[in-house]
């Protein structure tokens, strides 16, 4: 199958050729794309300077915007499974092939991959964890469906669901609510145990108080989501 690599960046100057270079020694039959959300540091010199396959976004869309332009990338040129990883290093590109396995064998329309199977690996702060688990409950209660790591970014999804990405994908913080929306359309979804890593540089967008509002804004953008028409 044709796999594409989509990879959002926002100010990732420190991290990014060392993701996109380790993910071509471990998966070096898959393509990558980056998408360059308007970074205020030197992420897209570096990418002109290293030669490495970008889009460059005019304006910032955020997290979803920039997912959302790589699931346009893929449906028009062709590619059979999507996946998204972060441009901070955090998603360890060793796992992709077992990440899009499921996918490959008709097993399922979208996987996750989660730290929190196995618990190997950077597992996040402790009230992150919680946040995490809150989130988990909700979409258990709305969906009918138990997913562990349901802000993970590390995920894949068949032509099915690029197509529905690309025509329609969450905003701000989209992770949780991208799943509420793949159940509605009844997606198989599967969750695969992965090692993720802490951040090669930079600094996260939820800080303290942000993690709060980000809770609020998740919570109701899932019921939302869930029970809109």
């Amino acid at each position: 199958m044709k796999v594409l690599v989509i990879i959002p960046a926002y100010n990732e100057q420190e991290s990014i050729v060392y993701v996109i270079d380790k993910l071509k020694k471990d998966c070096p039959d898959v393509d990558y794309v980056v998408i360059n959300d308007c970074s205020k540091d030197s992420t897209l010199d570096i990418l002109k300077k290293n030669d490495k396959t970008y889009l460059n976004l005019p304006i910032n869309l955020g997290i979803g915007g920039g997912v959302q332009t790589g699931y346009l990338y893929a449906l028009q040129n062709g590619y059979d499974i999507a996946v998204q990883i972060d441009g901070d290093g955090q998603h360890d590109t060793e796992y992709i092939q077992k990440v899009i396995a499921p996918i490959e064998n008709n097993e399922a329309d979208i996987v996750i991959g989660s730290r929190f199977i196995d618990k190997e690996g950077f597992q996040s702060s402790g009230i992150r964890r919680l946040g995490i688990g809150i989130l988990s409950t909700i979409i258990k209660w709305v969906c009918g469906i138990k997913i562990y790591d349901v802000t993970s970014g590390f995920r894949a999804v068949n032509r099915t669901f690029i197509e529905r990405y690309a025509k329609d994908y969450p905003s701000d913080y989209p992770e949780p609510e991208a799943i509420v929306m793949a159940a509605k359309y009844k997606a198989r979804i599967k969750e695969v145990s992965v090692i993720m890593k802490e951040r090669q540089g930079g600094t996260s967008s939820i800080h303290a108080w942000r993690s709060i509002y980000y809770m609020i804004k998740v919570s109701l953008a899932i019921l939302l989501r869930r029970f809109s028409d």
